[in-house]
């Protein structure tokens, strides 16, 4: 029973956040009261070996969607293989000013600046313990506003040592635009010295607990070829398990002359769609099927999913889309594969 029809024209007409936080407090009490197996599709099992982790079908949830692990059973039981919750910095921080998230439906686009909001990493692992979820969990993790950028690497690797035991991976988020200077750990010599920390860490890690828990690194997709090219010869060198390509757009060609077009943050949705599928083929190109790929950026239909699947995706994520098409999309994209 798909009720998100009916529900959407509500929720648009509250302000976009307070819309997020609705939404997730309905689902959690669909899931909490049993309601959620009546109304939720059940969606078959389309099993996917990525990143040496066995994912029940090879859709997932973005972060952003739930930042502090206050929703994973709920936010799981729509059907998604895996959930990534995140971003989550060391310290908690309340990220920017509101407003700072904006519909665009004419464009079935989404800015947003929300600066990393999110109440720690101490807080999110406490949440983890609680829920009830046991499929693939990957965290996100970044770093404070008020950490300078030479000190990055120092944030990054505390997210690191504690979220190593309770994530199935975790992902290294040096691509939202909305903290200052942090797009900048992409490039040169920067990348380069940050990837070689947080392997070196890793190793150390997976000797000291017995598990190995694989790394992701989230990109832009506002890369030159040149960049995505450096980009994927460092995950090889080193050794980088997977990547997520990509990131929200600081572009804003596509939404041209719409009035919010000037609005600070990063761009998502269907007007991303096309970048994210070029830097996907391109690392594709670049890595040969020796890193995972996770596609993330306008993936709005089955079809948007195939097409980064095609590109040389492994896993897709999906974020605005399910603000504009609902639970729906996940058992569409499920089936069409």
């Amino acid at each position: 029973m798909n009720l998100y029809p009916l529900l959407r024209p509500l929720l648009f007409s509250l302000d976009p956040e307070t819309a997020h936080e609705v939404t997730l407090k309905l689902l959690n009490v669909a899931h909490v009261s049993g309601l959620g197996k009546l109304i939720y599709p059940t969606i078959d099992n389309k099993p996917v070996k990525v990143m040496g982790l066995d994912f029940k079908n090879p859709v997932g949830l973005a972060a952003g969607m739930d930042k502090n692990g206050d929703y994973i059973a709920a936010l799981g039981a729509l059907g998604f293989g895996f959930v990534e919750i995140g971003t989550v910095t060391p310290r908690p921080q309340p990220g920017n000013p509101k407003p700072r998230l904006f519909r665009l439906p004419e464009h079935q686009a989404i800015i947003n600046r929300m600066g990393f909001n999110n109440s720690g990493i101490d807080h999110l692992l406490g949440q983890i313990k609680k829920s009830s979820y046991s499929n693939i969990l990957g965290i996100n993790i970044g770093k404070n506003f008020d950490t300078p950028i030479e000190n990055a690497v120092d944030d990054y690797l505390i997210g690191l040592r504690k979220a190593y035991t309770s994530a199935s991976y975790i992902t290294i988020n040096i691509s939202s635009p909305n903290t200052k200077n942090l797009r900048q750990l992409q490039q040169g010599d920067e990348i380069k010295a940050l990837i070689a920390a947080l392997k070196e860490e890793q190793l150390k890690l997976q000797q000291e607990h017995g598990i190995y828990v694989p790394l992701a690194i989230k990109i832009a997709p506002d890369l030159t070829d040149d960049e995505i090219t450096h980009i994927a010869g460092l995950l090889l060198e080193f050794e980088i398990d997977g990547v997520i390509a990509t990131n929200t757009t600081i572009a804003r060609d596509r939404i041209a002359g719409h009035p919010l077009a000037h609005e600070a943050g990063g761009l998502s949705g269907a007007p991303v769609k096309d970048q994210a599928t070029h830097v996907v083929r391109g690392l594709a190109a670049e890595c040969q099927g020796k890193i995972a790929i996770i596609a993330a950026g306008g993936i709005l239909s089955a079809e948007d999913a195939q097409e980064k699947l095609q590109a040389g995706a492994s896993l897709v994520q999906i974020y605005s889309g399910m603000i504009y098409c609902g639970p729906q999309l996940i058992e569409d994209i499920v089936k069409a594969l």
